[in-house]
């Protein structure tokens, strides 16, 4: 059975209430043309008796009229009130249900959904689709949401998240999320062959997002691989890493959770990517780049273009075009370095939010 959106009810009632109005001028271009062309009276009179007949005010008629029409006449005012009937008992039903209001909203959240560009996609709002929305807000990112269940458009609408009611496995819901314009797709769907579809889906559409799945087990993880994500997670594998972890260095974990989660946290890891356009860094050491002494902040890891990842460089590691940085620092550290390496004037890499 289909699920009715608001969207839906909206679009019907408008529809409805245009077709009234255009049956109400329709019955007022019939009487006006029975006056003109059958009575022979002037357009100005046969305009005037049409209005006031339609609007039941009780006037005279404008000139005598024989059985003909005033028999024209009856039926003109049972189609007037019909339709002006019909009209009434749309309109009332807009006001009751605040159709009105709820369509202003729908056109802000249009124009919310038409000025993102570099943002984020969830498809998703189940358990794992929540915190990932959650974390993506206390990130200060631009962010859509697109779900199929109307319970759950309600509470992400009230919880101030933009949203899109629709199968994210099909082509038209993306679209409307701007798939093309977007950087990264999250999927986080009920079951893996709908995760898998979004993928395929979204990589089509746009070939150079980045698109981080869920899996449900290691033999999902391995076709959505093959399907083009660029990462895919296994909330149980991990899970279980991740316990396993915990009970074996407690210390570790705590400090990791620390910083790469959470809105309060006071170090983050962020990536930096090397421009060789606009960083004057390029082909210099980190030795020389004193990138520590300058902003504080902590090179951790280098990802080499090529998907080489160097871990704890030394001094004399170089910086290369099209290195991704991976640094830990304060929300102040990470900027002043964004700066130092730029400064990078784009949207992301992102940068954690002032407080």
């Amino acid at each position: 059975m289909r699920k009715y959106s608001f969207d839906d009810k909206y679009g019907r009632l408008r529809q409805e209430l245009i077709g009234g109005m255009i049956a109400l001028a329709g019955v007022v271009l019939i009487g006006t043309l029975w006056y003109r062309l059958v009575e022979k009276w002037p357009l100005s009179e046969s305009a005037y008796m049409t209005i006031i007949t339609l609007s039941t005010v009780g006037y005279s008629e404008v000139r005598n009229l024989g059985t003909r029409g005033r028999l024209f006449t009856i039926a003109l005012i049972l189609m007037g009130v019909i339709t002006i009937g019909y009209i009434v008992n749309r309109f009332t039903e807009a006001l009751i249900q605040d159709y009105f209001q709820e369509g202003i909203k729908m056109k802000q959240e249009q124009q919310a959904i038409d000025s993102l560009d570099q943002h984020y996609i969830v498809c998703g709002f189940g358990r794992t689709g929540r915190y990932v929305a959650r974390e993506f807000e206390a990130e200060g990112i631009d962010f859509i949401i697109i779900d199929d269940n109307l319970e759950e458009v309600a509470e992400i609408k009230q919880l101030g998240y933009t949203v899109i009611f629709g199968d994210a496995t099909l082509d038209e819901s993306l679209n409307r999320a701007k798939v093309a314009q977007a950087v990264c797709i999250v999927t986080a769907l009920p079951s893996d062959a709908e995760n898998l579809y979004t993928v395929l889906s979204a990589k089509t559409l746009n070939p150079k997002i980045r698109a981080i799945a869920r899996a449900s087990n290691e033999e999902a993880v391995k076709k959505l691989q093959r399907a083009g994500a660029d990462a895919v997670i296994s909330p149980y594998i991990t899970g279980g890493k991740r316990l396993a972890a915990a009970a074996l260095r407690p210390q570790v974990m705590d400090f990791v959770d620390g910083i790469i989660t959470g809105s309060n946290r006071s170090y983050y890891l962020e990536e930096f990517l090397i421009d060789g356009q606009i960083c004057p860094y390029v082909g210099k050491s980190l030795r020389d780049a004193r990138l520590r002494s300058q902003s504080g902040a902590l090179v951790l890891a280098i990802r080499r273009f090529d998907g080489n990842l160097i871990a704890g460089p030394m001094g004399d590691t170089l910086i290369l075009e099209g290195d991704a940085l991976i640094c830990m620092g304060t929300a102040e550290q990470l900027r002043q370095l964004n700066q130092i390496l730029g400064p990078i004037s784009s949207k992301f890499p992102r940068l954690p939010k002032q407080k």
